[in-house]
């Protein structure tokens, strides 16, 4: 049986999507931009800050899982421009200290022209 996984730490989904789902022992997370939970709008003008603000809404919703960053056994990170690669690693290095497997891709354009979005598989 699935399980939802929603908290009000992490922004609330903008589309017909979970923040999560639980299946077995492992957590399916949604990407996360960086909205600042407590206003709704996009934290950090920079790709260090909105890495920060994406990284932390990732780890609020790992805490509602019961799990947390150590236990990510994937991400996969969008950045809006690879030029921003060596600055977006600076910030993840520091939450992803387990170095789990990882895609980094550059797409087009990111919900609401942020810089970038993450989203992770963990276990509980």
């Amino acid at each position: 049986m699935l399980k939802k996984v929603s908290t009000q730490k992490a922004p609330a989904a903008i589309g017909p999507y979970s923040q999560g789902i639980i299946t077995g022992n492992l957590l399916f997370a949604s990407g996360q931009i960086p909205i600042n939970p407590a206003t709704g709008e996009i934290e950090g003008k920079n790709i260090t800050e909105q890495a920060e603000q994406a990284i932390k809404n990732v780890g609020e919703v790992l805490a509602e899982a019961g799990t947390d960053y150590t236990k990510v056994v994937k991400t996969t990170c969008f950045l809006a421009d690879m030029d921003d690669f060596s600055a977006f690693n600076e910030v993840y290095a520091k939450y992803f200290t387990e170095k789990p497997a990882r895609s980094c891709v550059a797409v087009k354009t990111l919900p609401k022209n942020v810089l970038c979005e993450v989203e992770v598989i963990a276990e509980l």
